[in-house]
């Protein structure tokens, strides 16, 4: 797998969704724990460990996130972000929104 630093640059585009509440202290594939009030993501193939800019399409806003578990296993979804991190740049209420995503460390 490659590192964090071979990755920085990498872009994708796609929908984002957000973990449900019964996740909350399950131990994540880097074996974390996770917590819905850090901003953490899933991502299928990103390094655990890699930092990454998430950005709405819609409104432009723009959160860092670091990558502690894999997913989502949904079609058409690129990253699972915490209820924290989704807030930050979108509406919970709304459930999925269109990202792009970028590797910044």
């Amino acid at each position: 797998m490659k590192s964090p630093s071979n990755m920085i640059g990498y872009k994708e585009s796609g929908k984002a969704s957000f973990y449900a509440m019964k996740y909350q202290f399950r131990q994540t594939a880097s074996g974390e724990r996770f917590n819905q009030y850090s901003d953490t993501a899933a991502h299928k193939t990103l390094p655990f460990g890699a930092k990454v800019k998430v950005t709405n399409i819609k409104n432009g806003k723009s959160v860092i996130v670091k990558i502690n578990d894999r997913g989502p296993f949904i079609k058409g979804r690129i990253i699972d972000l915490s209820r924290s991190a989704f807030s930050a740049i979108g509406h919970l209420d709304s459930g999925v929104i269109e990202v792009e995503i970028e590797v910044i460390k």
